[in-house]
């Protein structure tokens, strides 16, 4: 089982991915993005589905090359079944579905969030992978959640976001200054040069592990909205210290509640994943309390953290293993429960 080769295609929003898992090594993983959602300020499904369509035989035909592998060699075809958008999903399905008929393969549904955190595993994502059980902050534009995870297939969520997402709320507050999209790279970049403790924003008080970021969003604006109507160019003039300022807030609401998970599970076993881990002011604070609290961290390649086919991959390899496969009846979810 350990010399099986699965394909694994992601298609859930607006990168489509394939990559190529032999054991727990990838041996490709390409990926093409689609910038035309940047002239619109966030992704359009119908644009997006489209773009799918036009790249998935490409970046599947590169991703054999790359990986010096022939079609009729790989054991299974692991697909995004959800969650996502349903019109990008559907490309990325109907395709795995059709060369697995094809190919006489396996076929292997995963849950693209199950997919983040499992990332973990592959070979070259850490120096060594996560032990049992550890908390996974999933952090991204869609989706933020601390999960419990106590097996592979086991894990439970003990807090969410009850609004916004927090790679959402990069992406809406860059709006407001005027950013491209998408904004959270733009705004990690610039708050290097600024000052993190220039501006203060409010922050939510929920009592339990859950999160919230509309109200930092509508803290900001009316804040930008006071001081531009003192000084039109207050945002120029002051972009680096308020890009410095809402990624502290931000990563403060993230590491507040999983620091109180952690120690009131008593877990020292912690890991982020999902697009927002790639921001640097996160990782850093993950290190800082690596040394303070004590944890063991687990903080994944950047190529790992952006939605990807190699952690599509990886939990195929493992559902592979288990004997756990679809067939040609399953459909695409745009909701797909942990």
């Amino acid at each position: 089982m350990s010399d099986s080769i699965i394909l694994g295609i992601e298609s859930s929003c607006d990168d489509t991915s394939a990559a190529i898992i032999k054991g727990n090594s990838i041996l490709s993983n390409i990926a093409a993005n689609q910038a035309i959602h940047k002239e619109y300020g966030g992704v359009v499904p119908e644009l997006a589905s489209r773009a799918h369509q036009q790249n998935i035989i490409p970046v599947v035909e590169k991703s054999f090359s790359k990986a010096n592998i022939q079609q009729n060699a790989i054991s299974a075809i692991g697909f995004t079944r959800g969650p996502g958008l349903l019109g990008s999903l559907l490309v990325g399905t109907s395709f795995a579905k059709s060369l697995a008929m094809s190919l006489n393969v396996p076929l292997i549904e995963v849950n693209h969030l199950q997919a983040h955190i499992l990332a973990h595993f592959i070979e070259d994502a850490n120096p060594v992978p996560p032990t049992f059980p550890f908390l996974c902050l999933t952090v991204s534009g869609g989706h933020t959640m601390i999960v419990l995870v106590k097996d592979y297939f086991d894990m439970e969520i003990i807090g969410k976001t009850i609004d916004d997402a927090a790679g959402e709320a990069f992406d809406k507050i860059g709006k407001i200054f005027d950013l491209d999209y998408p904004a959270g790279p733009i705004i990690d970049r610039l708050a290097k040069e600024g000052n993190p403790d220039a501006f203060t924003f409010n922050k939510p008080k929920l009592e339990n592990y859950d999160y919230s970021f509309s109200g930092i969003k509508t803290s900001v604006l009316y804040f930008i909205q006071k001081e531009v109507r003192k000084n039109p160019d207050f945002i120029k003039e002051n972009l680096n210290d308020l890009c410095a300022s809402v990624q502290k807030s931000i990563i403060e609401i993230l590491m507040n509640k999983l620091e109180k998970a952690a120690k009131d599970l008593n877990v020292n076993q912690v890991a982020i994943a999902g697009g927002v881990s790639a921001n640097s002011a996160l990782r850093k604070a993950m290190e800082d309390n690596k040394e303070r609290l004590g944890w063991s961290i687990y903080i994944p390649k950047f190529e790992y953290t952006t939605d990807n086919a190699a952690m599509i991959a990886m939990v195929a390899k493992l559902k592979f293993e288990r004997g756990e496969f679809t067939d040609l009846r399953t459909s695409a979810t745009a909701k797909y429960d942990l």
